[in-house]
């Protein structure tokens, strides 16, 4: 039985191989880069001190992938030549590379690093998306508040919707907090995530529960880059449209609804 909807707790090395073969239908991850993250607040990654700790994963994404179908990999460029490595031997083969572009910068060395990046892997020959996604898209900063490298949801909505159809299952074997897992959940997919650390795990179940609790069902547009939007039902409660704004990175409305029922317990 090929577990539906749930988040896995556990190293994705290993819980892989517990999996049968062919069973998901797009792989959205985000592996530690083995550049021994750490950020403001001194959070770090774990398993991000040697990527050959994690990256021989990817032999069992592909095995779980379905025949003719697609993986999207965030990697980090200085280990570059690791990650394909990795890559070629479990089978994939490069289709496709996607740049985000950040508006500020957020580290600088020789350069000013402005983009994030990942390699569309495809594993046998993927039909064409009937719309084509840009391979340049616009960075949405998450504010990394429940994991220090968190993607916005609104990132990864549009691969979703790109390469997969409502109900078929999108894979995380990095989940984090569960943004690719909320961003299948919203857009009527199913998912299953696996997550080595128990507070990210608890957290990203958190999140999912919640949606799936007080299921909103946003107009066509939410999932999109550049015409992102959003629509709520006006009987929601305020800490409900709080809630339904964080979770999909409108943190600046979040913040003013956040005021108004702060105004409204005075």
């Amino acid at each position: 039985m090929f577990p539906i909807n749930q988040v896995l707790q556990g190293d994705c090395t290993r819980v892989l191989r517990q999996l049968p073969d062919e069973r998901v239908d797009l792989i959205v991850t985000d592996p530690p880069y083995g550049v021994r993250y750490q950020d403001r607040l001194g959070r770090t990654v774990a398993n991000d001190d040697d990527p050959s700790r994690v990256l021989g994963a990817f032999t069992d994404m592909y095995r779980v992938l379905k025949p003719n179908s697609l993986c999207i990999s965030f990697y980090g460029w200085g280990l570059v030549d690791d990650f394909f490595r990795a890559w070629r031997s479990a089978g994939f083969r490069p289709v496709g590379h996607i740049v985000w572009v950040k508006d500020y910068a957020s580290r600088e060395r020789f350069l000013r690093y402005r983009h994030e990046q990942a390699f569309l892997l495809a594993k046998g020959r993927p039909p064409l998306p009937k719309k084509p996604l840009d391979d340049i898209q616009p960075w949405v900063y998450s504010g990394n508040s429940d994991h220090p490298t968190q993607k916005a949801v609104r990132i990864l909505t549009p691969l979703v919707e790109a390469f997969t159809q409502r109900g078929q299952l999108v894979l995380d074997p990095f989940a984090g907090s569960g943004s690719t897992l909320v961003a299948a959940l919203i857009t009527g997919r199913r998912y299953l995530g696996i997550e080595l650390e128990q507070k990210y795990c608890a957290l990203a179940r958190e999140r999912l529960s919640y949606l799936e609790r007080n299921p909103v069902h946003p107009r066509a547009g939410v999932a999109g880059v550049a015409s992102a939007g959003f629509s709520a039902p006006s009987s929601m409660a305020l800490d409900s449209l709080f809630q339904w704004l964080s979770d999909r990175d409108y943190h600046g409305l979040a913040r003013t609804v956040r005021s108004a029922m702060d105004g409204d317990r005075r």
